[in-house]
């Protein structure tokens, strides 16, 4: 028998049991299905940029910092004691054999006129001496003079002979104390410091002023010794300057070290550049290209495509919809081989011919509908 219930607690239980098939269990226990995942086909396209990827040389280099030097820079200096009397002026353009500084050489000067002096006079005596011999020669050979009276005369020519060769040594010398009195350059170039001024005193190595030729640079760099294999002379490079407005020049390597430092494990390599124009100055700082190999057929792409994450790295590559269909991306896994100027060898995962995405795959997940904005995909 049901009991009566008031009007307003009817209402309350009618509401309920409308309220029941929305949220009740079915009837085998399970329940409601949950909403139906969103298709593909209708998703949000994402907005990319792609590359098709095809078979193309790569030339992996590396880069160093590097230091342009001048190879023939010399402080010259005094060989002698003396008063500096001339000096050429500082920034003078010099040639190869020229002398830059002149001390004071009065003193090697009266040495050497002494010598010569004394030059004349032996070579009187020894003509005088000769011409005896010559005239006591017959004497002796007609035994008209004994052996020792021409003995004497002989070594009255040796002695005249000798006289003469002393002296001209001491006029020999005196010269070259005049000589290293002057200070010659050994090469040609500009005069780009002055250690002392006309009228001072200076005393044997004393540093006089440096000469350094420009004509022609070299660049300098330490290289990791893992390359140590990899640069030989003759190698392709480019030199890049960045603060001084100079474009980027090519040469080759012209020495490569045999040794590593062992404070920075590097080997040195030096790369010669004309100068010929003096844009480049010693000291000025700038950066060696190296060209360390060369790899034909390699799948080449900007190093910004890979997308990182804990297992590696890796790309979206687009597959182009069909009928209808967007077209969609894909993950793939990428092995890289050699990196260079912001490009990477990929050495596994792609096949040439795939679109790979190149921007915008930061925000992509695999099978995420695209459009595709730019490439070279078609």
């Amino acid at each position: 028998m049901i009991p009566s219930l008031s009007p307003r607690a009817l209402s309350i239980l009618l509401g309920l049991a409308a309220l029941t098939p929305a949220c009740a269990p079915s009837g085998d226990g399970a329940e409601a299905p949950a909403a139906a995942p969103v298709d593909a086909a209708v998703k949000p396209q994402r907005r990319v940029s792609t590359l098709v990827v095809r078979p193309r040389s790569f030339a992996e280099r590396i880069e160093v910092a590097a230091v342009i030097e001048a190879p023939r820079d010399a402080t010259l200096s005094a060989r002698a004691s003396g008063t500096v009397r001339t000096l050429v002026a500082l920034g003078a353009t010099v040639e190869a054999g020229a002398v830059v500084a002149r001390l004071d050489d009065g003193l090697q000067r009266a040495v050497a006129g002494q010598a010569r002096a004394q030059i004349e006079s032996a070579q009187a005596a020894l003509a005088l001496a000769r011409d005896n011999q010559r005239r006591q020669k017959p004497l002796f050979d007609r035994q008209i003079i004994s052996a020792l009276e021409f003995q004497g005369i002989e070594s009255q020519l040796a002695q005249a002979e000798a006289a003469l060769a002393q002296v001209r040594a001491a006029r020999d010398s005196a010269e070259e104390q005049i000589a290293v009195t002057r200070v010659v350059t050994p090469f040609g170039g500009t005069v780009e410091e002055r250690f002392v001024e006309a009228g001072e005193q200076v005393s044997p190595g004393q540093r006089v002023l440096r000469v350094v030729d420009t004509a022609v640079v070299k660049v300098t760099a330490g290289v990791p010794e893992r390359y140590s294999v990899d640069i030989v002379p003759g190698a392709a490079v480019e030199v890049r300057f960045s603060a001084y407005g100079i474009g980027p020049r090519q040469g080759e390597v012209a020495f490569v070290g045999r040794t590593i430092d062992p404070q920075n494990r590097t080997f040195p390599v030096e790369v010669r550049l004309d100068n010929a124009e003096g844009a480049f100055k010693p000291q000025m700082v700038a950066r060696l290209v190296l060209t360390r190999a060369t790899l034909a057929d390699a799948l080449v792409l900007p190093q910004s495509a890979l997308v990182l994450h804990e297992s590696g790295q890796s790309v979206f590559v687009v597959d182009r919809g069909v009928a209808g269909r967007p077209s969609v991306s894909r993950r793939v896994e990428a092995e890289i081989g050699a990196r260079s100027a912001g490009e990477v060898v990929i050495t596994a995962g792609l096949k040439p011919g795939d679109e790979v995405v190149v921007l915008g795959q930061a925000s992509l997940a695999g099978g995420d509908p695209v459009e595709v904005v730019s490439g070279d995909g078609g």
